[in-house]
């Protein structure tokens, strides 16, 4: 796919030609904070998540280094230098990039399980690179060669297999400025979706802070509740081509649970402490991963760490999911959690949480605003996808 005012062919490039490398420093976290004016440190963690392919500066945030953590040997990074992040659990995350578009006047160097790249022949524009790298051509390349096992990484020798596809400056350009103006949609989208998230969390804690209501126990609001448990996952029979849905905490993102991965067999939730739960019911994760929760559309079992309510008939299930999103919620479980091998929320104390609980025809009245509002974000959430669905179709067809 191109511009249909270019016809000439792309110079194919080796990346180990096109790219001069720099040392980079392995300073941990420990060695950065945010908030000084010492140099800026680019850690591989914030290439995975954290920073868009196209780095600006002022409106971008990186760490500093410490005091005395300053490495004796460096070279600063420069606008067009690009950073690839060298290792990674998932070979589509290995040699995932950045490039530096505007440093704003700021210090920057490379740090831990990063390669500091810099096209010094001027082969390419500022704002190509990042976008090239991140290609399905280039990717595809990266992990035909990417080394390990349960760790996946690459070095600059590495770069001696891989190619580039460079077109003219004028169309580099021109590629670089539409991918651009996506991710600037994506950000300012990502921006509307936080933004709703926020209203309707303040709109929960003013409704529940402004009752004026009895306090009931929060285990007086169910008919049961517990945690789910896992089948012995050596055991095939308890897997294989089972039908009853088998809910993770990964599930329990959106408020509504409306399909999962997993299922076990009527023999795996019969030799497991699992349980089923009904539709219109909560799930809560308790344990690991505290206060992610959804209400089931149809009957579940879980894994342990997630408990399954089922509220009373007094009990208006979307009030109870708002209610327990809300900050009072949240700071009365933080108050009970038991610190192990890993966090845990009991049940047994869960349940002797006091909850403001007015009549149900209220807590229907309390439930319309944010539910209104989980529409709009949900809307929101899928116009993201389109314009991440978008900018992934191009990065697949413009490049070679």
């Amino acid at each position: 796919m191109r511009f249909p005012e270019f016809s000439e062919e792309w110079e194919i490039c080796k990346v180990s030609e096109l790219l001069d490398f720099y040392s980079t420093n392995s300073l941990s976290w420990e060695q950065l904070e945010y908030g000084t004016k010492a140099i800026m440190n680019l850690h591989y963690g914030l290439i995975h998540v954290g920073l868009p392919t196209m780095v600006d500066l002022t409106r971008d945030n990186l760490p500093n280094i410490k005091e005395d953590n300053m490495p004796k040997n460096f070279e600063l990074c420069k606008e067009g230098d690009v950073a690839f992040a060298d290792a990674s659990e998932d070979t589509n995350e290995v040699a995932k990039p950045i490039e530096f578009f505007d440093l704003a006047g700021k210090n920057i160097v490379c740090g831990l399980h990063t390669i500091h790249g810099r096209d010094n022949k001027n082969k390419t524009v500022i704002g190509f690179k990042g976008y090239a790298f991140s290609s399905s051509a280039f990717h595809n390349q990266i992990r035909r060669i990417a080394q390990g096992t349960k760790i996946y990484s690459i070095s600059t020798k590495n770069f001696s297999e891989c190619f580039i596809g460079i077109p003219s400056k004028v169309e580099q350009t021109k590629i670089a400025t539409l991918l651009r103006l996506i991710d600037e949609r994506i950000a300012t989208q990502n921006k509307i979706i936080e933004d709703l998230k926020k209203l309707k969390s303040a709109i929960i804690d003013y409704a529940i802070n402004s009752l004026d209501t009895d306090f009931a126990k929060f285990g007086s609001l169910y008919e049961t509740a517990g945690e789910g448990g896992t089948p012995t996952t050596s055991n095939a029979s308890f897997y294989d081509n089972g039908k009853i849905p088998f809910v993770k905490i990964d599930d329990l993102k959106q408020k509504y649970l409306t399909e999962n991965k997993d299922f076990i067999t009527e023999l795996g939730l019969q030799k497991s402490s699992a349980w089923l739960v009904p539709t219109r019911s909560i799930l809560f994760s308790n344990g690991a991963t505290i206060g992610e929760i959804t209400i089931t559309t149809y009957p579940v079992c879980t894994k342990q760490g997630i408990l399954g309510i089922v509220p009373k008939s007094n009990i208006d299930v979307e009030f109870l999911y708002y209610f327990m999103s809300s900050t009072y919620f949240k700071k009365a479980i933080s108050r009970i959690v038991t610190e192990g091998t890993m966090k845990t929320a009991y049940l047994k104390d869960i349940a002797n949480i006091l909850c403001p609980i007015p009549t149900k025809e209220k807590q229907q009245g309390i439930a319309k605003m944010p539910s209104a509002l989980n529409s709009k974000i949900d809307y929101e959430q899928s116009l993201l996808k389109l314009f991440i669905m978008q900018k992934q179709y191009l990065l697949r067809q413009m490049f070679i």
